[in-house]
């Protein structure tokens, strides 16, 4: 179990004395005699619990109280009291605190709350890691590559959309690769036992949409380019989604469905029931930190499936991967690391006098940022400017100069 205790109290006597008994009950006090002291103690992934006295010199025990639980809202606090402060500690029950003792405490009393809130935060932490565990194996960690944290989003949005039974609509640009999100949420669902099937929407209509959902069998329908979905299957589809409630839908677009709903080229009803959950997938040139992990997964993938040796990607060949814009995106990244793979593309994407130099990568680094701040908004380009610290002018300036559009990225 979880023992580390952060002991804070400006009376050093009662610090030393409520530390001693710590230390003898086995445990492990950490003993500050300030908030200033005591603060920099505290993370997410704090190991343990915290004692506080209330009045103290400058920040008070509520000041830690509140520092802590912004940084870890299920980071057990107990409140330290002296005689008649007992509704200051009832105030800091009700502001989150764990636990309030009058002091001079009873040694067993404080003990028996200190175990209980160690505890508390011992099975907190378990969960956490178990939960993380999962993550690692789970089908989104394993099929959707990238530590940005743009693909950590897109991870977590699929995770979401999984967790319901809702109808899901997945965005993005060409290349994305739609259809294995589509994937990763059916495996992630409680469907996942069940029937995945795939169908290019261009191609449906009402006889073999109906043919799906039978093969489906309460699983997941997949289709691929939802927009190109011809009229007469649009209206079969409608009631094809009202008629199996236990099978869910999975569109998959590069396009504005909204755009097309407005120009009277997609249906009204069809868009509004399958937009319910929705997860969008960056395009590469927002995340450039995630090409050289996608291009070493991809060739990693070849080089197995062709039974070759993995090869050595040297850090220039990384270098002039990143500073491409992959239009493309994973699809045409894929192409390339498989002809990487196979020692067919001699010359393709090195770094050369043509290649950008420092400042035309810190041009792409800058470009990225931007994207990856107005994709956090949602196309909000003042809360994307607050969260670069930049001023609006400033702001839009930049946009001005990398040719990007804040409506781009709303969804």
């Amino acid at each position: 179990m979880t023992v580390k205790v952060l002991l804070v109290d400006d009376d050093r006597a009662v610090r030393e004395a409520l530390g001693q008994s710590l230390d003898l009950a086995g445990l492990c006090p950490v003993l500050a005699g300030s908030y200033v002291a005591a603060k920099d103690h505290i993370n997410a992934d704090f190991a343990g619990i915290i004692v506080s006295d209330i009045r103290m010199p400058g920040k008070d025990g509520f000041a830690l109280l509140d520092h802590a639980r912004a940084i870890d809202p299920d980071l057990p606090v107990i409140l330290l009291t002296g005689e008649g402060d007992i509704p200051m500690a009832v105030r800091g029950i009700a502001g989150g605190a764990f636990d309030f003792l009058e002091k001079p405490c009873n040694p067993s009393d404080f003990l028996a709350v200190v175990r209980k809130a160690l505890k508390t935060r011992a099975l907190v932490l378990e969960n956490r890691a178990l939960k993380r565990e999962i993550r690692r194996g789970d089908a989104a960690a394993r099929m959707l590559v990238g530590t940005s944290d743009l693909s950590e989003a897109m991870r977590e949005a699929a995770r979401m959309a999984a967790r319901t039974s809702a109808e899901v609509l997945i965005s993005g640009p060409p290349g994305a690769g739609t259809a294995k999100v589509a994937e990763v949420i059916h495996l992630c669902s409680g469907a996942a036992m069940r029937p995945f099937v795939k169908l290019a929407a261009v191609s449906a209509t009402p006889e073999t949409l109906e043919a799906a959902y039978g093969r489906a069998e309460a699983g997941s329908v997949f289709l691929d380019e939802v927009a190109d979905l011809p009229p007469a299957a649009q209206f079969a589809l409608i009631d094809l989604i009202d008629g199996h409630a236990g099978t869910r839908l999975i569109g998959g677009t590069y396009r504005d469905l909204g755009a097309l709903v407005a120009e009277g080229r997609f249906s009204a009803d069809l868009f509004y029931k399958i937009d319910v959950m929705r997860v969008r997938i960056p395009a590469l040139r927002e995340r450039p930190e995630d090409i050289p992990v996608l291009f070493r997964h991809y060739v990693a993938i070849a080089c197995e499936q062709s039974d070759l040796a993995m090869p050595d990607i040297p850090p220039e060949r990384t270098a002039a991967l990143m500073a491409r814009d992959w239009p493309g995106n994973a699809r045409a990244l894929m192409n390339a690391a498989m002809r990487f793979a196979m020692g067919l593309d001699e010359g393709e994407g090195r770094a050369d006098a043509a290649a950008p130099g420092l400042a035309g990568h810190m041009a792409r680094y800058e470009r990225s940022l931007l994207c990856e701040a107005l994709a956090r908004s949602g196309g909000n380009a003042t809360e994307a400017a607050s969260a670069l610290g930049l001023p609006r002018k400033t702001f839009y300036d930049k946009l001005a100069r990398h040719g990007i559009r804040p409506e781009a990225f709303r969804a």
